[in-house]
């Protein structure tokens, strides 16, 4: 389908239409699932969170959630990678609580993002800097979270955003070394 049939239905969702979704989804399933295998890449064969159930879970978080003002099919994949992480956030979340103690290893900004068991408290790190960041800079978090998390482009963040794209990569180096000098002064979480 068109673009323009796309940002219809977002505009239609966004308007109340919980039906709209519905529809959406078909068009952009395929989307969200090379998204979710992107933030699992590094998980384990045969883990129980996989792409398919991670985009199920967005689904319905989405459905579940006041719809935003959708600008663009770029917006609304920001939207569905923020939603992502933080199902995998949550999910690390509670399989950390359920392993209290030991130590956990400190990794570099890029390998952080890639989601793994064994890296569970490496993703709460993440997240816990993100949160710093969006407190410092909720743009550029959001930055992070679009590239990191949703894969989009700097063209496609730029796009969500408002900014042109250049501005998006320098602006994405500065929030990278924000967050490494911040992961790398936290002392490791227990994993």
């Amino acid at each position: 389908m068109a673009e323009e049939s796309l940002t219809e239905l977002l505009r239609n969702f966004r308007s109340g239409d919980r039906a709209a979704l519905d529809r959406l989804i078909p068009m952009v399933y395929a989307e969200l699932r090379r998204l979710a295998a992107n933030c699992l890449r590094q998980e384990r064969t045969g883990h129980t969170l996989q792409p398919t159930a991670l985009v199920h879970e967005c689904y319905m978080r989405l459905l579940a959630q006041q719809p935003p003002d959708y600008q663009s099919r770029a917006h609304f994949y920001g939207v569905a990678a923020q939603v992502m992480r933080q199902i995998l956030v949550d999910h690390a979340r509670t399989r950390n609580a359920a392993k209290r103690g030991g130590g956990s290893e400190k990794l570099s900004l890029d390998e952080a993002w890639h989601y793994s068991e064994a890296r569970a408290a490496s993703l709460i790190e993440l997240d816990d800097a993100l949160a710093a960041l969006e407190r410092v800079d909720a743009r550029r978090a959001r930055m992070v979270e679009m590239r990191y998390f949703g894969g989009l482009t700097a063209e496609e963040s730029g796009e969500v955003l408002g900014i042109p794209a250049q501005q998006v990569y320098r602006e994405l180096r500065v929030a990278q070394a924000w967050l490494q000098r911040e992961l790398d002064r936290r002392p490791p979480q227990p994993g």
